[in-house]
């Protein structure tokens, strides 16, 4: 795909799908409930498509139309053991979460997803769950699918995590509503709350302490209606577009302000991002408002440490960013971004450097010295199947000077089907 180079101006308002993280939340747990559960504003991405269809092969009625979905929850007992291997594609959100609902299940259930799935590390989930006494097994001991498992007679746990990981959280605590007694976890740094918002909205109890999370089991959920935010990971990209991007104003509605997740908002501020947030509402479940920015005068910044888990997605797109301040930037505490769709410690560097960027890998991050000019001269780019690689990539063309083809586009759309169109919306 040919991107648009040397960009003048972005201007206009638009709304970014819904969230990613939310929207495989409400399908999981509308299946678990007793009743109806009405999703609006679903991302319909591959990615949480690979979550309806796993359910639907649970036995679980969902009906889908654009934007909206209707699950008819099976209640406590309901999921049926599935004919087929359930297949979560490229989600690594689906693949953790699942095997925690699938651990409380008594029958058997094989899982497998896309050739970058094979490559992501499941024994941080399949851990915990087996010393709450499900049977699991798979490619190296269970570190990597396709998996096996056969759950049902779980444990109560009280589990240490060693990283902090939304994914490893929701998986033990969906387990603990199968269990007699309280689980719980305790991470080293808070990641983000989704699940424990949405057990609440379904009725459920959950109890936060500083850093443990705990649930007590057996738990009944009841169907209900959900509004899913826009998502900030895919706000991020037109948020730091507007900042870098000449003579741009940018306004974007209903997105997600998820305290938990807001990282990139703060990054922003730190850098002296001209941006404004109106019009905040919904804050007891899943606070949203509406963000503006404008072109600004950027510096840099160090990142790291607990503010990493509240941006590790944005991380992609803050790379770019920190190409346009003046000064060195320094990401750190970053290993996560190893074992996402990519390792994108790698690809983000690599990408950028076929654009002039000043930049460099460490261990655990990279450091960006800035401000520097990007330039294209008939330069081939690759998302490398990652969606916010291709994302990143798009943007960055925006204000190179020369011309960028972008191999691999079709990644976007596991989280932003309409990303091209919306971009180009606001040229």
């Amino acid at each position: 795909m040919q991107l648009p180079t040397n960009v003048s101006s972005l201007r206009g308002m638009i709304e970014v799908p819904g969230d990613k993280s939310i929207s495989h939340r409400a399908v999981m747990l509308g299946a678990l409930a007793s009743g109806r559960t009405v999703i609006d504003h679903f991302l319909p991405g591959a990615d949480c498509l690979s979550t309806i269809d796993c359910f639907r092969k649970l036995g679980v009625d969902i009906r889908q139309d654009g934007t909206t979905v209707v699950v008819e929850g099976a209640g406590p007992g309901g999921l049926r053991e599935p004919a087929a291997v359930l297949d979560v594609g490229n989600s690594g959100t689906t693949a953790r979460l699942l095997l925690g609902i699938l651990a409380g299940q008594p029958f058997h259930a094989c899982l497998v997803g896309d050739e970058s799935i094979a490559k992501r590390p499941m024994g941080r989930v399949t851990k915990p769950l087996r010393e709450m006494g499900a049977r699991i097994d798979g490619r190296e001991g269970g570190n990597y699918t396709p998996l096996s498992i056969r759950g049902g007679a779980l444990r109560p746990l009280r589990y240490t995590s060693p990283v902090a990981s939304a994914q490893v959280k929701s998986a033990v605590l969906l387990a603990g509503l199968f269990t007699d007694g309280v689980t719980s976890v305790t991470e080293p740094h808070r990641s983000r709350d989704h699940t424990e918002r949405m057990v609440r909205l379904f009725g459920g109890e959950v109890n936060v302490d500083g850093l443990t999370v705990s649930v007590a089991g057996p738990q009944r959920l009841r169907g209900t209606h959900i509004y899913v935010p826009g998502d900030i990971s895919s706000a991020a990209f037109f948020l730091v577009a507007g900042a870098i991007v000449p003579n741009s104003e940018i306004t974007l509605k209903n997105v997600g302000l998820n305290p938990t997740r807001t990282g990139i908002i703060d990054v922003l501020t730190q850098m002296g991002a001209d941006i404004a947030i109106d019009n905040v509402r919904n804050e007891e479940t899943e606070p949203v408002g509406d963000i503006t920015v404008r072109t600004s005068t950027l510096r840099a910044v160090e990142i790291g440490g607990d503010l990493i888990p509240r941006l590790i997605d944005e991380i992609p797109i803050i790379a770019l960013l920190a190409t346009q301040a003046e000064g060195t930037t320094v990401i750190k505490d970053a290993s996560e971004l190893k074992v996402k769709e990519t390792n994108r410690i790698h690809t983000v560097v690599t990408e950028l450097k076929k654009l002039g960027a000043d930049i460099e890998a460490t261990d655990d991050g990279m450091m960006i010295r800035g401000k520097t000019p990007l330039y294209a001269d008939g330069i081939v780019v690759d998302s490398h199947g990652d969606h916010r690689i291709g994302m990143m990539l798009a943007v960055a063309a925006c204000i190179a000077k020369g011309t960028v083809r972008l191999e691999r586009s079709e990644a976007v759309a596991v989280s932003y089907p309409a990303f091209f169109a919306d971009l180009r919306s606001l040229l």
